[in-house]
Formats: structure tokens, C-alpha cells, sequence
């Protein structure tokens, strides 16, 4: 694989826009979540024994250790430690001297802190996904922002390539699950179907998908199929063509899912992981090359294997999912030719296989950098690179290690036949979050119609009036929202507990419970703008909960309706404030705060924390991140305009004559400045071997030297020129 300097510089940027994301979609949701009266206080996570600092992180490793520490209580230091997540990656992203690895740890050990302490409204995969994604950019990130962010290492593709493993893992994995749960859905090649109008947050787009065809939502199956299990093994494909075709492959998908579901910063998450498929030649457009006999044939050969390995892959799919196009209906039909014994079987054979290329890839990329370090010159210098090579390979290694125990899962008869010195390495590092498994969308939920929660509050027990969140499915009339990159996280644990009875949630009790407080935090979960939250002016004295089923409407002229219901089952009984079966759930779950009121910390850094807040209450957590994410995309932006300026202006003062070829980077000026001042020293230096040519030659002759003024004059400005750079 070819030098990947402008690939690296891509993923650390689009990594610290994903943090910035991920801590300003958490900092909104905080009170509510996790406050002092929110559905799970964070504050019950942390026991203070009066164990020493030390101990307390080994057993817990989180930050908000320190709160005390600092006059802070548990829910105001979540708020600080948000705000100094979304504070550092804001300047990651606007500054690239900040992007390097001691600012991404900092990041990574926020992030923990705060997932540590999430319980439930922090487990999904994406979190998980995030924390690893974001212990990587470690090791991948400059050591110092010294050395400058720009600056090629040799031992850059080693640690970029742990990158591509973790794409291959989430990719792979995420395919084979959906086969291996035995899903009928996914077997008959009919999830899609069900997809769109089940899955937890839709968008409008969504519903025209869901109006597509059968026999087209079975070859998307089909293409899913293929994208996540076939195409990763190209991933470590010697031939940068195959590496980029699974590029788009893995782009398209993610496209698509963005474009028909909210999945919060997941999607762009793995967008991100998909550079590490790429090189600077195909980012830079450096297209230019010699061109011989021997790589016109080399070519070729290449085209020959790169046409033969897509061949196959086509050739495979038609066979594994009996393709057949049927020319009277004019659709294509497709099956699952294979049986579960058959795949159980395949992937028994491939698992092993699949970790030994990963080794082969790993060691070419070693070996790789391992030469380039050894041609580097000056002694001290090459010794210096070899210290360096040695201790990223060692860190690349041991990661890629341990990551095969999780990556294995998949088929426990490869996860038996691990060393058990990796798995016992697994463990001791499990609790940080350094590798997991992945293996989404296993199993394919409400074929019978989309199950739906949907609470009713009520003053005096006759009149019901729903409650109806901002985002999740509820209201028949409103179309599915667009909230990309946000994840509220209650409207998705909505989605979860409606797939259960309410005991499978214990935090329902609480949502409940709160709700019938008043409790402003948790009603802004559910609608920003409290007015719009049927009993702001007073609780509801009772609340009930019913579960119905919902589906997509079917096309209609005047498109009035998104939905339709119908009701299932009560959910969850009537309460009220002292009823005894709420109490009873209360005290089961250690849900009921016992303590009195605690007093808000009054130093200086809460005080700022609160203030904040009240800055930023009321505006919809979406709306905030984008207003960031525009405010960040026009700064970087003018800021390339401007290094092009520069680009162009240096170019000019370097050969005013050339106008055809400019820099595109204030690295490209740079080189330029430096060939241009080795051109200029080795004219100096020709003339000076003239002129004492010249010398020598007058004296033995017995004439003076010349005196060349304008050979001088022209020295003389070439001199201010490298000065004036």
C-alpha cells in the first residue's frame, strides 16, 4: 500500500468531528439522563468508600473520581466533562497542530469516563465502536504537535493499517450475524421488507423506500450480503484498484443508510474507518508516472486478476443466491441456495484463514516500514526511527492480538483455539473498551408490525391525552424526523422496551415516576420546547402506558397520513403519585432515592457549568450540533482558501513564469522553497568553482579577475528571495 499521509490527516479530522458530535449529543441529554432527579442518576454508579484515588480508578476507570475533588457533585461534573470533550475536539477540528495523539487520549479517557457511569443509555455498539475507534487515533495521531500533523513517518502505515482490521471486523462480523442468528427474515432474504418502517428512528425517505418492490428489497438483501462479507476480504487485497472498488462498495452502503434511517454518528463513524482503504495517490490525484514496457505489463497482468477476482464475486453471488432474471415481469428473482450447515461449515473454513490474512497483511506493512526506517539517513536519525518503529510495532501487534478474541466470537470453534495468553490479555483490558465484537442488526424485530410504546397522562382519570416525543413514532399525521447526527437516547431505549414487557426496562418505572413529578430534565427528553409537552403547566395526576403496532401507510393521492396503528396491549398499568404497585417497581429496582435533597455545589466551576447550561436550554440538540458542525465546515474551509492563496502566491514568486502547475498545500510550498533554494545553492556553488576558475586562469595568464556585477546582482537577489521565505 502506497504512502497514506493524506488518508491519516482525513480520519483525525473526521474523528474530531465525530467526538464533537458524540459530546454535544450527550451534554443535552445529561440532566435528564443522569441528573440528581433524572431517570438513572449517575451519582448511584459511584460508591465513595473512601478508597484511595488509585484504587478507585483501577476498579471504576472514570474521571468523575475527582468530582468531590474539585466541589463538584457526580451530574455537574458529566456536564463539565461534556463540555471539555466538545471544547477539545471543536479545536482538533478547527486546528490541525491539534490533532495528535496526546489531545486524542484525552478525548478517548472523556469518552470512558462518561460511558463508564452510562449505564443503559450508553450501551450500544457505536459507543463501543467510538471508544476503539478513538483509542486507535492514539497511536495512528502524531506523538506531538511539534513535529507538525503534516509530517510523513515511516511507520504510518503501521498503525493506520489497525484501522482498516477494525473496518474488516465491524464489516465482516455484521454480516455473518445476520446468518448466523437463524433469522428467517434474513434467510429469506425478506428483512428489508420489514426494515424501513421497524427500524428504531426513519426518515421520510424511509417510507419510499418501504414502497419499493419485493423482488428489489431482495437483491438489496442480496447486495447487503455481499458488501459485508465477501467485499471486506478485499480490504488487505495487494492490488490498490480492489482496495478502492470495496471503498465505494462500503460507501454506498453506508450512504443508503444514512439516507433512510437516523443512526446518529455510527454511519459516519465507519465513513470515516473507510479511509484507511485509501492512499495519497488516489486522495491527491497524483496520476503521474513513467510509463515502460514492464509496467504496461504489470498493468495488465493487474487488470486481468482485478477483472477475474470481480468475475468470481458476481459469479458466486448468482450461484449462492440462485439469481434469475424473469424477463416477463421484468424483475430479478433471487433465494438463498445455501443452508445454515453449509454456511456454519463455510465459516469454520474462513475464520482462521481470514486472522492469517490479517497477519500477512500486518507483516508486509512491518517489514514495509521496517526498510524505510533502515533508509533513512544519518545514524542518530535512522537509529531514532528503528526506537520508534520497534515501539509501534509492538503496540500494533499486541492490539491486533487481542482483537482476534472478540473478532472470534463469530465462530466458537476459532475462538477455542486461541492462545490462551491472548485471552487472558483480552481481560485484563476489557473493561476500557480497547477492542469489542460487533454484529449489527441481528435479528430483524417487528414482522408482525412495529411495536410502539405510547404513554397517556391524565388530570382526573376519565381524560387521556397522549405524550408525544419529539422523535420517535407516534403521532400518525407527522412525518419521521431527519436528526442525524443526534442520538436521543430515550426515544431509542423507547424502541427497546417496546420490544419486551415493561420489567425488561427498569428504567420505565423511572420515566414514569419522574414524569409524574413534573420533572423539568426529563420532560426536555422528551420535548425540547417544554411548552409543547401537554402538561407543562401542571403533572398529570395518573399516567398509563399501551403498546400498538405500527405500519407504513400505503400510497395515497393526498399523502396526509405517514402511519397506521392498531393497539396491541396494555404496557404498562395506571399509576399515580403513592400507588403501591409504582412503589413496589420503585423499591425492586432501587430506583427511589431515599437521601434527602442534595444542595447544588456553589464554586466557581459549577457555577459556569450551570450557566452554560441555561445558555443552551431550550435549543434542540440537532440544530446545535449542526449550527457546530456549519460554523466548523466554513472556518476549515476559509482556511484552505486561504493556504491555496498562499499556494499560489509562493508559487508565483518562486517561477513567475509557471502558471500552469500550482501547490495545493502549504506542504507543497514548502517543497517547493526547498528545491528551490537547493537549485540556487548548487548555482552558487557552480559559480563559485567559475569564478575561481576563472581566478586561477587570469593569474597564471598574469590578468586581473573580472569583476561580474551582474553575476553578483543576481546573487544578491536570489538570497533576499530565500530571505523574504
Amino acid at each position: 500500500m502506497g504512502e497514506v499521509t493524506l488518508p491519516r490527516r482525513m480520519f483525525l479530522w473526521c474523528m474530531a468531528v465525530i467526538y464533537m458530535i458524540a459530546f454535544v449529543s450527550l451534554y443535552v441529554q445529561v440532566p435528564g439522563l443522569y441528573g440528581n432527579e433524572g431517570l438513572l442518576p449517575a451519582r448511584w454508579q459511584l460508591r465513595y468508600s473512601g478508597k484511595p484515588l488509585l484504587e478507585q480508578l483501577l476498579s471504576s476507570p472514570t474521571l468523575l473520581w475527582l468530582g468531590p475533588r474539585l466541589g463538584l457533585d457526580t451530574h455537574t461534573a458529566m456536564e463539565l466533562l461534556c463540555l471539555a470533550g466538545a471544547a477539545l475536539s471543536l479545536a482538533a477540528t478547527l486546528f490541525e497542530a491539534l490533532r495528535h495523539s496526546l489531545v486524542f487520549f484525552c478525548l478517548w479517557a472523556l469518552y470512558l469516563s462518561l460511558y463508564q457511569v452510562g449505564q443503559v443509555f450508553l450501551y450500544f455498539q457505536w459507543d463501543n465502536l467510538l471508544l476503539e475507534t478513538g483509542f486507535l487515533c492514539i497511536l495512528v495521531a502524531p506523538l506531538t504537535s511539534f513535529s507538525g500533523p503534516r509530517v510523513f513517518r515511516e511507520h504510518d502505515g503501521v498503525t493506520f493499517w489497525l484501522v482498516r482490521w477494525l473496518l474488516f471486523r465491524l464489516m465482516f462480523a455484521s454480516g455473518v450475524v445476520k446468518l448466523t442468528s437463524r433469522c428467517p427474515t434474513w434467510w429469506g432474504l425478506t428483512a428489508l421488507t420489514y426494515h424501513y418502517e421497524t427500524q428504531c428512528i426513519p426518515t421520510p425517505l424511509a417510507w419510499f423506500a418501504h414502497q419499493l418492490p419485493v423482488w428489489w428489497q431482495k437483491l438489496s438483501v442480496v447486495g447487503t450480503f455481499v458488501i459485508e462479507i465477501a467485499v471486506p476480504v478485499l480490504f488487505f487485497s495487494p492490488l490498490r484498484r480492489l482496495r478502492l472498488g470495496a471503498f465505494y462498495t462500503q460507501v454506498l452502503l453506508q450512504v443508503l443508510i444514512i439516507l433512510s434511517g437516523n443512526y446518529n454518528f455510527f454511519n459516519l463513524l465507519t465513513l470515516a474507518l473507510c479511509l484507511s482503504l485509501l492512499d495519497d495517490q488516489h486522495v491527491g490525484r497524483d496520476t503521474q508516472s513513467k510509463v515502460t514496457m514492464h509496467s504496461k505489463l504489470q498493468s495488465w497482468l493487474c487488470y486481468l486478476v482485478e477483472l477475474g477476482v470481480w468475475s468470481l464475486l458476481i459469479f458466486g453471488t448468482i450461484v449462492c443466491f440462485d439469481l434469475q432474471v424473469d424477463a416477463t415481469k421484468n424483475h430479478v428473482l433471487s433465494r438463498t441456495a445455501f443452508t445454515f450447515h453449509q454456511f456454519n461449515q463455510f465459516l469454520k473454513t474462513v475464520t482462521i484463514p481470514c486472522v492469517w490474512i490479517g497477519v500477512l497483511s500486518l507483516t508486509w506493512e512491518m517489514v514495509t516500514s521496517m526498510f524505510r526506517c533502515a533508509c533513512v539517513s544519518g545514524f542518530l536519525r535512522r537509529f531514532w526511527r528503528m526506537i520508534q518503529w520497534t515501539l509501534v510495532a509492538t503496540a500494533t501487534a499486541s492490539v491486533f492480538s487481542i482483537s482476534l478474541v472478540p473478532f472470534t466470537y463469530i465462530e466458537y470453534d476459532s475462538n477455542a483455539r486461541l492462545w490462551p495468553g491472548v485471552r487472558q490479555a483480552y481481560d485484563l483490558v476489557d473493561r476500557y473498551q480497547l477492542v469489542n465484537s460487533y454484529g449489527l442488526f441481528r435479528r430483524m424485530t417487528g414482522v408482525g408490525g412495529r411495536p410502539e410504546v405510547v404513554i397517556e397522562g391524565s388530570s382526573d382519570g376519565v381524560t387521556w391525552t397522549e405524550i408525544e416525543f419529539m422523535y420517535k413514532p407516534g403521532n400518525m399525521t407527522a412525518p419521521p424526523p431527519v436528526v442525524t447526527p443526534h442520538q436521543p437516547r430515550l426515544d431509542w431505549q423507547m424502541w427497546f422496551a417496546a420490544l419486551g414487557p415493561h420489567t425488561q426496562s427498569p428504567w420505565f418505572t423511572s420515566l414514569i415516576y419522574r414524569l409524574l413529578q413534573g420533572k423539568r430534565d426529563v420532560i426536555e427528553l422528551i420535548q425540547t420546547d417544554v411548552t409543547k409537552y401537554p402538561f407543562h403547566l401542571q403533572p398529570p395526576a395518573y399516567i398509563r402506558a399501551h403498546r400498538y403496532r405500527y405500519w407504513f401507510t400505503e400510497p395515497k393521492a393526498d399523502g396526509s397520513r405517514w402511519w397506521r396503528r392498531v393497539y396491541d396491549e396494555e404496557f404498562y398499568p395506571t399509576v399515580h403519585l403513592g400507588n403501591t404497585f409504582l412503589d413496589g417497581m420503585l423499591n425492586q429496582y432501587g430506583l427511589k432515592d431515599k437521601s434527602s435533597s442534595r444542595r447544588l455545589p456553589n464554586t466557581t466551576a459549577a457555577q459556569a457549568v450551570r450557566w452554560l447550561r441555561s445558555q443552551v436550554r431550550g435549543v434542540p440538540a440537532h440544530t446545535l450540533i449542526w449550527t457546530l458542525m456549519a460554523c466548523s465546515a466554513t472556518f476549515c474551509l476559509l482556511q484552505g482558501l486561504r493556504n491555496r492563496n498562499r499556494s499560489s502566491q509562493g508559487a508565483s514568486l518562486i517561477n513567475p513564469d509557471t502558471t500552469t502547475s500550482k501547490p495545493d498545500t502549504a506542504d507543497d510550498v514548502d517543497r517547493l522553497l526547498e528545491d528551490h533554494k537547493e537549485t540556487e545553492q548548487a548555482d552558487y556553488e557552480e559559480e563559485e568553482d567559475d569564478v575561481s576558475c576563472r581566478d586561477e586562469n587570469d593569474k597564471e595568464e598574469g590578468n586581473d579577475p573580472v569583476d561580474d556585477n551582474s553575476e553578483e546582482e543576481e546573487l544578491e537577489e536570489d538570497k533576499m528571495l530565500d530571505e523574504s521565505f
